[in-house]
């Protein structure tokens, strides 16, 4: 396996745990309509969360979380909007981004609630 797509599941698995010991309920993982692809999907008090997770190791060439751009979040809103079509019960939605730094120095896990907002 690439060094990329390793740093890439590492990523995801630190993301989960991180969320899961603040509170989260993990409803699902890599969920794929059409090309799109969320890469967590989880549940707090009634907020359902579609996560996107950016696993790099090193914020050299800039923060991991800078590194979700517009296309990416429109692939993320589509596929939420098919997901919540499924009759999931909840009382808001939000867009989150969770950067994770992984290296030989450590771990850094950020997570940025509301990070982007569904445009009409």
């Amino acid at each position: 396996m690439s060094d990329h797509l390793h740093i890439g599941i590492q990523g995801e698995l630190l993301a989960s745990t991180f969320l899961e010991r603040e509170g989260y309920t993990i409803l699902e993982k890599n969920w794929r309509y059409q090309r799109a692809e969320v890469d967590i999907i989880c549940r707090k008090e009634g907020v359902l969360v579609f996560v996107e997770v950016k696993s790099r190791t090193s914020d050299y060439l800039g923060d991991p979380i800078e590194a979700v751009g517009r296309n990416k979040q429109k692939h993320i809103i589509r596929a939420a909007d098919a997901y919540v079509k499924q009759d999931v019960e909840f009382d808001e939605i939000r867009f989150d981004i969770v950067g994770v730094i992984i290296n030989r120095k450590g771990q850094r896990v950020e997570h940025i609630q509301d990070a982007f907002y569904p445009t009409l």
